[in-house]
């Protein structure tokens, strides 16, 4: 990768906020703090399991480095992280004492007091196992036990000289012919005569930060890097620490508990620091098997699990195993909030499935809007959904006008996938499921593979796209990213074929994009063919059940004499603009054709009194089983999703769609299918002002259709290979 390539990853949606937030002075240096959980305060009522303290790194990083831990562990402990001197909202002193291991210790102490925080579990990376040490000696009244992390103490011998080397690196210091190489990424004096060389440090450093398929690990990395500066890096780096005889008398003379975890492929600080801390602690080494430097960012969910066995004494790592007599099975499904389809594909479904496993139990692992078909269809939702972070927020966050790319949408939902996880990984260790359905439960997919063992019964996934596809508008470096992720995906699968007993694809091979995951991996259809079952669509309905068209048109209120036109965007509040474009091309429309009457459905997520109107025209907000209405309709005019879509196309409706600008699935995979069963017209969003819409509505209503038929047993096939697990 070119080092301009690499961009600073935006700081995203989080799983959750501080409940409380501020700076306290120590020394000079204001040190910025936030807390969670602030119910679990201890003496409060509600506490539970105490104070967790997230001790930062070196001042490359902020305390936003604790993304992956602060949601799972806010829900049952009090959590505060805090930015280091140099960076984040932390001041940035100019002296080199400043930055001295003895004043950042100070720090912890001076954060516990500014939170009236008697005491509490350290957990802390790299440089900040130094500061933790010292604190943990000088106060042990106030250090419960001590986490230490990708471990900077230098007590491994061979890492003393490394250090040395180091300093004299930065500070330009009898430098040989054979250290020049290190100083165009590793000095002071170039970081500050051109930012560029700093820049350049910083992606080098993240690099080698990682294992491979860490590109949004990287980005996050250089995001936090850059939020310092290169005198403060350089300042804090030169700063003093404990030398390799202090650093193993300090751990020798630990009093309280303390757990290190390691990844064995720690460039920054080998594995060998680890088992050298360890040793010196006498304390249990976690070893995390080929990671980096960053494993609390890179592999979440041991990182997480480990630490809550060190500080939860009642917590069992290993879940119970629970013997079920042969009473009712229980299946836990998971339906993607990302629109409305999947929820009203998996009701149907999970009504076929119940069909053939008499006495079958459903939960739904679910949040709005899905919540909302799930209601209206008298489904039973886990409670655990109500911890959920949203991702509909999350998506809507991301959009702009018509515009969503949802490709680095979903890489930047980084911080929500995993706190859901971690949600789904609590139900899933208490053992009452007998079967996991997900339905592009990205998380859920994502993290079983990356932790084959924590895997506790028979897994279904489900999707009806296979593929991260780069737009034309992202360049080499977005055509590296698609196949870096789609890399990774096929090595999951290859390493741990286990995991999913079932792969079900919502469609046929035709439907299928003739592409490459990337220039040297397979072709997409050849490989889902060799990986997943194929079920049909799915409409979530049977067109043959529905009443008679014009039956259906009285039921629902639409007289003979007009001509009814459905829009509708979905589940997300992502269409408001494509809404408010087909309401003003309205007007135009019924120049055209005066019998015309528009019916505009906001959804869950978009409140229709925000919405304009006019004659002949009405906005509602959500309606359930709209595919009745869609069914009864003369046009629909829709966003590019699937589901409205192809219910559309099972109902032989004439429709018009705008795919979301940048909507990787919507701009190739969806509208191959739709071109495939030759349905509905595509509509450039950007092309078309509404005087031109409204002509096209009104074209498009006089229009004939021929429409491929779309199957209408899908749900009972999809149901058919899923029962064979039970």
């Amino acid at each position: 990768m070119a080092i301009s390539d690499w961009q600073p990853s935006p700081d995203q949606t989080r799983a959750r906020y501080p409940d409380q937030e501020g700076s306290v002075d120590q020394n000079g240096c204001e040190i910025f703090y936030e807390v969670y959980g602030e119910e679990h305060r201890p003496g409060d009522a509600e506490e539970k399991q105490g104070t967790l303290l997230f001790v930062p790194a070196w001042s490359v990083v902020h305390s936003r480095m604790w993304k992956a831990q602060i949601a799972y562990f806010a829900r049952r402990h009090r959590v505060i992280v805090y930015d280091p001197r140099g960076n984040g909202r932390s001041g940035r002193p100019t002296e080199v004492e400043a930055y001295s291991e003895i004043e950042n210790a100070a720090d912890i102490g001076a954060v516990m007091d500014a939170t009236s925080t008697a005491s509490a579990a350290i957990v802390t990376s790299s440089r900040g196992c130094q500061r933790s040490l010292l604190f943990a000696n000088d106060h042990p009244d106030r250090v419960e036990r001590v986490v230490f992390m990708s471990c900077g103490t230098m007590t491994a011998p061979e890492r003393a000289n490394y250090r040395d080397f180091i300093w004299r690196v930065m500070a330009q210091r009898d430098v040989s012919e054979e250290t020049l190489p290190a100083i165009k990424w590793f000095n002071q004096e170039a970081w500050l005569r051109d930012p560029e060389n700093f820049r350049r440090f910083l992606v080098q450093f993240f690099e080698d930060f990682f294992e491979p398929h860490s590109t949004k690990h990287i980005e996050d990395g250089l995001a936090w890097g850059l939020d310092t500066d290169p005198l403060s890096l350089s300042l804090a780096h030169l700063g003093w620490q404990p030398d390799a005889k202090e650093g193993r008398e300090l751990a020798a003379s630990m009093t309280c508990p303390s757990l290190v975890i390691h990844g064995t492929d720690d460039i920054v600080t080998p594995f060998a620091e680890g088992q050298a801390l360890a040793e010196c602690l006498g304390a249990r080494l976690e070893t995390v098997h080929d990671s980096g430097h960053g494993p609390q960012m890179r592999k979440p969910v041991q990182v997480n699990l480990a630490i809550r066995e060190f500080v939860e004494p009642d917590f069992e790592r290993k879940p119970r195993r629970v013997k079920r007599g042969g009473g009712k099975k229980r299946a836990l499904f998971i339906s993607s909030p990302i629109g409305l389809g999947h929820a009203q594909r998996d009701v149907a479904i999970a009504r076929s499935l119940r069909e053939q496993v008499p006495d079958l139990e459903i939960e739904w692992l679910a949040q709005h809007p899905v919540t909302k078909v799930l209601e209206a269809e008298g489904e039973v939702i886990h409670p655990a959904s109500a911890a959920l972070a949203n991702e509909s927020h999350h998506i809507e966050a991301e959009s702009a006008e018509h515009d969503l790319h949802c490709f680095h949408a979903i890489r930047r939902m980084d911080e929500i996938s995993i706190a859901n996880f971690m949600v789904f990984h609590d139900i899933l260790r208490e053992g009452q499921h007998d079967l996991v359905v997900g339905d592009e439960a990205w998380e859920v997919d994502y993290y079983l593979h990356e932790n084959s063992g924590e895997k506790r019964a028979p897994y279904v996934w489900l999707t009806d796209f296979v593929g991260f596809l780069p737009m034309e508008d992202g360049g080499d470096h977005e055509v590296f990213l698609t196949a870096d992720y789609n890399a990774e995906m096929i090595e999951h699968i290859a390493e741990h074929p286990d995991v999913r007993d079932r792969a079900i694809f919502v469609g046929n091979a035709d439907d299928i994009v003739p592409e490459r995951f990337g220039a040297d991996l397979p072709v997409i259809r050849e490989w889902t063919e060799q990986n997943y079952d194929f079920s049909g669509y799915v409409t979530g309905f049977d067109p043959a059940t529905l009443p008679g068209r014009d039956e259906l048109r009285n039921d629902l209120g639409y007289r003979e004499d007009e001509k009814v036109c459905i829009v509708s965007v979905g589940g997300s509040g992502v269409g408001r603009s494509l809404l408010e474009k087909v309401i003003a091309a309205h007007p135009y429309a019924c120049e055209k054709d005066p019998a015309l009457r528009t019916i505009v459905v906001a959804g869950p997520r978009i409140d229709p009194a925000t919405l304009p109107t006019h004659d002949r025209l009405e906005v509602v907000p959500y309606v359930h089983n709209l595919y009745r209405h869609l069914a009864a309709c003369d046009l629909a005019v829709v966003q590019g999703g699937l589901t409205t879509s192809m219910e559309l196309a099972a109902n032989r409706r004439p429709f018009l769609y705008f795919p979301l600008k940048h909507h990787f699935e919507q701009n190739f995979h969806v509208r191959h299918r739709l071109e495939n069963y030759r349905a509905g017209r595509c509509m450039d969003y950007d092309a078309v002002a509404p005087e031109s819409l409204g002509e096209a509505m009104a074209n498009e209503l006089a229009r004939p259709v021929d429409y491929r038929p779309v199957e209408t047993d899908g749900a009972s096939r999809a149901a058919k290979l899923i029962s064979e697990l039970l």
